[in-house]
């Protein structure tokens, strides 16, 4: 076995294999990707693939809460993972911190297997600008009076703490979040400024800045540097564009950057009304009168459209957009789509159901280094 790319004890110690190719020198696993990725997807043109640093590239986290009131874990199941190399600097720093916050305050981790104990997961993610959001997922409701008479007390064991939230998760079941989401800061959502440079220009030049929010369930991109490169990407692409959708849009990064890019009117749909609602403050304040964001499922809202725009880029997640807006698609007059997808399989299945479209270029993006996932962003002409 080779050695591993990055130093990982719980890799070593063989007590997490979330990263199941860390022992493949890097660039082993991007041709390893590339190929797997190339023999799926027919495009004319493929664009180099981008690589991710290899470590202190997630932005998100969802750590399992576990072990005992005194000695509380966060990662997964019954394994701390607090020294993981992955997360971003300001994450590693907090998770230690947290841990520490929940002892003090004597929560009980739930136990699965039991049903017993209350707080099960903390989410954890960092911006561009330093700052944190925590999200606490819990069992009950009952938590909120805790975190807030000890809010003061997280804000000084994580002082770049902007927003902190209470996700209530009664079920026992196989999911992390639950609907009800108790704002416990005066802040509510984490300013996520990102640099979206046109990939035809010099670094130098073309370089702009692409400001967004994320609120607690909203949806962004796990790794902030290939998240920028997608959306740098689609908008070259959309040059010249007079109208486009952006449909399953999180919280409007490619809506935001077609805008940036001239495009002079845009249309984000997502089923997420804290997503849509964010998008529309920025949209307000940076792209007034050309992008607006409404709240739905996407596949029933583009039925409902008496006009088709000029270009149609879809984000779905991992099932792909599925047949019947495939068939749409198919049957419109939308001469461009751009399809981000993290999951190549279901972009080829989704692929066979246009057979009206090409793939023009394709990139693959490393989102997820030492593991088998990726992301491909391809330009479709009818």
């Amino acid at each position: 076995m080779a050695e591993p790319i990055i130093d990982c004890e719980y890799f070593a110690k063989d007590l997490c294999r979330s990263c199941a190719r860390l022992d493949m020198p890097y660039d082993e696993q991007l041709a390893t990707k590339f190929e797997g990725v190339r023999a799926l997807i027919d495009a004319k043109t493929w664009l180099p693939s981008l690589a991710s640093k290899p470590e202190s590239f997630r932005n998100k986290v969802k750590l399992v809460v576990s072990g005992t009131i005194d000695r509380p874990q966060l990662g997964i199941t019954d394994v701390d993972l607090r020294d993981c190399p992955l997360p971003t600097t300001g994450i590693r720093i907090a998770t230690a911190q947290l841990a520490e916050f929940i002892r003090e305050c004597a929560i009980q981790p739930y136990n699965p297997a039991t049903d017993r104990g209350v707080l099960k997961y903390v989410i954890v993610t960092e911006s561009t600008t330093g700052q944190l959001m925590v999200r606490f997922v819990a069992r009950r409701r009952g938590v909120q009076g805790i975190l807030f008479k000890k809010y003061e007390r997280l804000c000084e064991l994580v002082p770049m703490l902007a927003v902190c939230t209470l996700n209530v998760q009664p079920e026992r079941k196989a999911i992390i979040e639950g609907e009800e989401e108790i704002l416990i800061s005066e802040q509510r959502s984490l300013p996520m400024p990102i640099v979206v440079s046109d990939p035809a220009q010099e670094m130098s030049a073309g370089v702009q800045r692409l400001h967004l929010e994320l609120r607690p369930q909203s949806f962004f991109q796990t790794n902030t540097e290939m998240a920028e490169a997608l959306y740098a990407r689609a908008a070259h692409w959309a040059q010249g564009a007079e109208s486009a959708w952006d449909l399953y849009c999180g919280v409007g990064g490619f809506a935001l950057a077609l805008a940036q890019a001239g495009v002079k009117n845009v249309v984000g749909v997502e089923v997420s009304p804290d997503a849509v609602a964010a998008g529309n403050e920025q949209a307000a304040k940076y792209f007034p009168d050309v992008v607006s964001f409404v709240a739905g499922d996407a596949t029933a809202w583009v039925r409902e459209q008496t006009t088709t725009p000029q270009v149609v880029v879809v984000n779905p997640p991992r099932r792909g957009i599925g047949a019947e807006l495939a068939q749409w698609l198919e049957q419109s007059e939308v001469p461009t789509v751009i399809y981000s997808s993290c999951n190549a399989r279901s972009l080829a299945a989704d692929l066979e159901k246009m057979p009206s479209y090409s793939v023009e270029q394709a990139q693959m993006l490393d989102m997820f280094p030492h593991t088998d996932h990726s992301e491909t962003i391809a330009l479709l002409k009818r």
